[in-house]
C-alpha cells in the first residue's frame, strides 16, 4: 500500500513539473496540495512557499475576500458556478502585480475528501497583442479615411476645375458680346457678369489651393523594417484566412530590408492588397494559395509582391485598376487601389499588376531602400 501510494506521489510530482499549463490543486478548505512548476514561474512563488496556504494569495481583492465563501456554498448546496466551466478571471503574483488568466476548474473526490484541480492559462500576451491589433486596425482606417477623402477631393477638384474653366470662357465671350450693343440694361449686364467671372475664379482659385493641400500630404517618413511592415499589417489582414482554407506563404528577403516609409500608409497599402487577394479567391477559386514577398529591385528599391490564385483580372479592367472609381467589387467605391497608387507614388516608387499565365494576379509596388547604415543611425 505504502509502495502504491509513493509511486502515485511520484507520477503526480512527475506531472505538475512536466504539464505545459499552470495547475493548482486545493483541497475542500482552499488549502494548496500541489503546485506545477509552470504556476510557479507564472505566479512568481515556490511550492515550499505556498504549501497549506490558502489560495486565494493568489487573488486580488475582492475576490480573496469572498472565495472561502464560494467553496463553502458549493459544498453545503451543490450549486456549480465555476467547476467546469472556463472563464476569465484575474490573478496576483508573489510582486502584487495583476494579470488576466483563464481559469478551468475540475472536482476529484478521493477517501471522502473533496480536491479541486485549478488549470490556468495567462491572457497577459493574448490582450497585448489583441490591443496592438486594435491600435494598428484604428490607425490604418484613420489614414485610410484621411487619405480616401484626399484622392476624392483631388478627383473632384480635378472634375470641377473643367467646368469652372468653361464657365470663365462663357462669360468672357458674352461680355465680348455686349460690348457689341447699347442700351440702359448693358451696364448692368455687363457688371453681373464681371462679378460672375470673378467669382468663377475665386472658385478655382480655392480648387487650386484644395488640390495643392492633397498634393503635399504631410507624412512621417522614417527608416522601418519591411519584415516588422509585413508581419503587423499581415497580422491584421490575414484575419479569417486560415477558415477561408487560405495558405499563405511568405519570401522576405533579409538584403531588402530597410525602407524609407510612412508606417502607418504602407501598412495600408498591404492590408489593402492582402485583403483584396483574400476576397477574390474566396469568391472565385477552389485552390487559393497567398503569397507576400520581397526582393532587392533595380537601383535603390525594393519590389513588394502580393500574388494570388484567383480568377485573375480581364486586360481592360487592369488597364483603368489604379484609376479612382474603378472597381471589381459589387459594392466597392473604387478608391482602395488609387489610394495604394497615391501612398506608392508619393513615396517615390511605381505600383503595377501582372496577370501571369497559370492563372491569379500579381500585385507589386516598390519602395525606396535605406542601408544598414542609415537603419542603425535612425536606431
Amino acid at each position: 500500500m505504502a509502495l502504491a501510494l509513493e509511486a502515485a506521489e511520484a507520477r503526480l510530482r512527475s506531472i505538475m513539473q512536466t504539464v505545459p499549463d499552470a495547475m493548482i490543486i486545493i483541497d475542500e478548505r482552499g488549502r494548496i496540495e500541489s503546485l506545477s512548476t509552470t504556476a510557479e514561474r507564472l505566479f512568481g512563488y515556490s511550492m515550499a512557499e505556498l504549501a497549506g496556504r490558502n489560495v486565494s494569495q493568489l487573488m486580488p481583492s475582492p475576490d480573496r475576500e469572498q472565495h472561502d465563501g464560494y467553496l463553502k456554498r458549493y459544498l453545503t448546496t451543490g450549486e456549480r458556478r465555476i467547476i467546469g466551466i472556463g472563464r476569465i478571471v484575474v490573478g496576483q503574483r508573489k510582486d502584487g502585480t495583476t494579470f488576466p488568466m483563464h481559469l478551468t476548474v475540475g472536482e476529484l473526490r478521493s477517501a471522502e475528501r473533496h480536491y479541486f484541480t485549478g488549470f490556468i492559462r495567462d491572457l497577459t500576451d493574448q490582450q497585448l497583442t489583441e490591443s496592438r491589433l486594435k491600435e494598428l486596425q484604428s490607425e490604418v482606417t484613420h489614414m485610410s479615411r484621411y487619405t480616401a477623402l484626399g484622392e476624392m477631393a483631388s478627383t473632384l477638384a480635378h472634375e470641377i476645375n473643367q467646368p469652372l474653366t468653361a464657365i470663365s470662357n462663357y462669360l468672357r465671350g458674352s461680355q465680348r458680346l455686349l460690348d457689341r450693343l447699347d442700351g440702359e440694361p448693358v451696364p448692368m449686364l455687363r457688371e453681373a457678369l464681371g462679378k460672375a467671372a470673378d467669382q468663377a475664379l475665386r472658385a478655382g482659385h480655392i480648387i487650386r489651393r484644395l488640390r495643392e493641400f492633397v498634393s503635399r500630404g504631410d507624412s512621417d517618413r522614417r527608416i522601418e523594417s519591411l519584415a516588422k511592415l509585413i508581419e503587423d499589417a499581415s497580422t491584421l489582414a490575414l484575419v479569417g484566412a486560415r477558415e477561408a482554407g487560405i495558405t499563405v506563404s511568405f519570401r522576405l528577403d533579409p538584403k531588402a530590408d530597410f525602407v524609407l516609409a510612412d508606417r502607418i500608409q504602407i501598412q495600408q497599402v498591404l492590408v489593402n492588397l492582402i485583403r483584396n487577394a483574400m476576397e477574390i479567391m474566396t469568391e472565385t477559386a477552389n485552390d487559393r494559395r497567398l503569397d507576400i514577398a520581397t526582393a532587392a529591385g533595380p537601383g535603390e528599391l525594393v519590389e513588394v509582391s502580393v500574388a494570388d490564385t484567383g480568377s485573375g483580372l480581364a486586360p481592360e479592367v487592369a488597364k483603368h485598376l489604379f484609376q479612382p472609381f474603378v472597381t471589381t467589387k459589387r459594392h466597392g467605391m473604387g478608391l482602395g487601389l488609387s489610394i495604394c497608387r497615391t501612398i506608392v507614388e508619393a513615396h517615390g516608387g511605381k505600383i503595377w499588376v501582372e496577370s501571369p499565365p497559370g492563372g491569379g494576379t500579381i500585385f507589386r509596388f516598390t519602395l525606396r531602400a535605406a542601408t544598414m547604415e542609415e537603419g542603425a543611425d535612425a536606431n
